[in-house]
């Protein structure tokens, strides 16, 4: 058994040194990709950015995604609008099809049936009503309550971290909740 650790490590060790970029997205999750050729080699090296589940982070690791731009495509997709296509991604920015042509090679169109019941369906923290927070298991009505005002006085969540804190959430209660929640 020990044998194979070392044959695994040795593996990883080799690769980072063939690849800097392997070691580089495998150690670095929000490593953002520098140039074209890095998006080329990423691809090869099996990066993939799922357009259907990135979030605004995720977004920006590519090269020539601006903010806003992130921030479009992260709000559509939370609206319920699916991308099928390199097509419909440039028709939501406003750009030609052309200019994300170069970014085809890591992005991912996978499809999420949200009528599927056994699909699990996560709940806006910063969208959702009272009556939505509380079919979400180990939310009370109160706890739903306690989430909008806090929204309200606070402003938006940023990240489920930032949930957790401003809540003062157990990491108990976090481990139930991160799985039916987004931000």
């Amino acid at each position: 058994m020990a044998g194979l650790s070392k044959l695994k490590q040795g593996w990883q060790t080799l690769r980072a040194q063939l690849h800097p970029l392997a070691s580089r997205l495998a150690e670095d999750p929000g490593y953002r990709l520098r140039s074209l050729a890095e998006v080329d080699r990423a691809a090869d090296l099996g990066f993939r950015l799922d357009v259907n589940q990135a979030t605004v982070d995720d977004w920006l690791r590519l090269p020539g995604i601006s903010i806003r731009q992130a921030q479009v495509l992260t709000q559509l997709r939370q609206s319920g609008l699916q991308f099928y296509a390199l097509e419909d991604i440039a028709a939501a920015l406003g750009v030609p099809p052309s200019q994300l042509q170069p970014l085809a090679k890591v992005l991912a169109f996978c499809y999420y049936d949200r009528g599927n019941p056994w699909q699990l369906q996560r709940v806006n923290l910063n969208q959702a009503n009272a009556a939505q927070l509380c079919q979400v298991p180990a939310i009370s009505p109160a706890l739903a309550q306690g989430i909008i005002a806090e929204r309200h006085w606070r402003g938006p969540f940023q990240h489920l971290g930032d949930f957790q804190r401003r809540l003062q959430l157990s990491a108990e209660i976090m481990a139930t909740l991160m799985h039916h929640l987004q931000c």
